[in-house]
């Protein structure tokens, strides 16, 4: 096991501050709880987790019961104070706003923000390159929707300066 990663054994192996420094260098700041003991959670390098925010890992319920599957979290994630993530997989250079709400199996991936108070609805996909907000989490406006308009529009604009 890394050094910031939790394992199903019951057993936490995360340093906080109140441990000497991680190798990895992430921190967790103090009254966070990291549910290592439901499933595996990973953490990748330079991340922080302030404080009060609860990370679990994502559950399925079936007929006979209830089953824990792994949390990845990749480098570089700060997750504010007062969250709770319940995501099945956070991607590299995410940063997740105060007081959110990251509702079970959503994946989170690479270079996207999560504004302050957002509630992500359950199995929700965060593209890259984007930002959430609201209850529910939505996508402000989509990038590529965005792109498409504009170079369409600076197309036909081109098209109407060469022709004079």
């Amino acid at each position: 096991l890394s050094p910031c990663q939790l394992a199903s054994s019951g057993e936490p192996k995360c340093h906080s501050r109140s441990l000497p420094p991680c190798l990895l260098q992430t921190i967790v700041m103090n009254d966070c709880i990291i549910r290592g003991d439901l499933a595996n959670v990973r953490v990748g390098r330079h991340c922080v987790v302030k404080s009060r925010s609860v990370i679990r890992p994502p559950f399925k319920k079936f007929s006979k019961g209830v089953a824990f599957f792994p949390l990845h979290i990749g480098d570089h994630v700060f997750i504010e104070e007062d969250c709770v993530v319940n995501a099945a997989q956070i991607g590299s250079y995410v940063h997740i706003g105060k007081n959110c709400v990251i509702g079970r199996r959503c994946v989170l991936k690479d270079c996207c923000k999560i504004l302050d108070n957002t509630v992500l609805p359950p199995e929700t996909v965060v593209p890259p390159f984007t930002v959430f907000s609201g209850c529910p989490g939505e996508l402000p406006e989509c990038t590529q929707d965005l792109m498409i308009d504009v170079t369409k529009s600076y197309y036909q604009k081109f098209l109407s300066l060469s022709q004079i």
